[in-house]
């Protein structure tokens, strides 16, 4: 069951949407085992191939959320791998020896952001009750959720693993967030759940935006 929609709209600008693949309307596909190569939009990646399209494609819903945030600001959204590339320069990822890609880590994400003249810290051990407060006067919060959340009504194996933009709070008192990897436009784009809902599959971590 998708997010409800239903409800009087508050007045907060929403950020720009981004997804981790560049062709979100197959994210469904991707997710079902569709050989990521296949996008036939990966090259407005700035990824150098399609190999490297697909070998980073699983692992770069923190660059989407980065790039939100950038046009949440009223920045540029470069290419997704543009971004990557510079965030990994920070530390924001790790390849290890046998090829493994270690990432979105927070604190090269922050040091990356800060480059870019953005305030942003990593928060540890917060309960899901204290994310709205941290959206207050415009504020983000790049959140670890498992990406079992695109099925709200489904238990998760476990928190965390996955990067969602959460941005702000509806009068029913639900987050609204962005979700890079979505599999409907329903659970992609202005997604909403209550505190308590989003908690189930809230790590208690992430990135706050000032």
């Amino acid at each position: 069951m998708p997010p409800e929609r239903s409800g009087r709209l508050s007045s907060l600008a929403v950020p720009p949407y981004r997804a981790q693949w560049e062709s979100a309307d197959l994210v469904a596909e991707f997710l079902a085992g569709r050989d990521r190569a296949t996008d036939p939009l990966w090259p407005r990646s700035g990824a150098a191939d399609a190999a490297e399209y697909a070998l980073w494609a699983d692992h770069l819903c923190g660059c989407a959320c980065l790039q939100m945030v950038l046009g949440a600001r009223g920045r540029a959204m470069p290419p997704i791998h543009e971004v990557r590339r510079a965030a990994q320069e920070s530390g924001g990822y790790v390849v290890g020896p046998d090829g493994a890609i270690r990432g979105l880590i927070y604190a090269g994400a922050v040091a990356w952001l800060q480059a870019q003249g953005i305030a942003a810290r990593v928060v540890l051990d917060l309960p899901e009750n204290g994310i709205a407060p941290l959206l207050s006067a415009g504020g983000l919060f790049i959140a670890s959720v498992h990406g079992a959340i695109r099925w709200p009504e489904r238990e998760p194996p476990r928190r965390g693993g996955h990067l969602v933009l959460v941005f702000g709070v509806d009068t029913a008192g639900r987050l609204r967030f962005h979700n890079p990897s979505g599999d409907t436009a329903e659970t992609r784009a202005d997604a909403r759940l209550l505190p308590e809902r989003f908690g189930r599959f809230f790590a208690g971590r992430g990135i706050h935006i000032a």
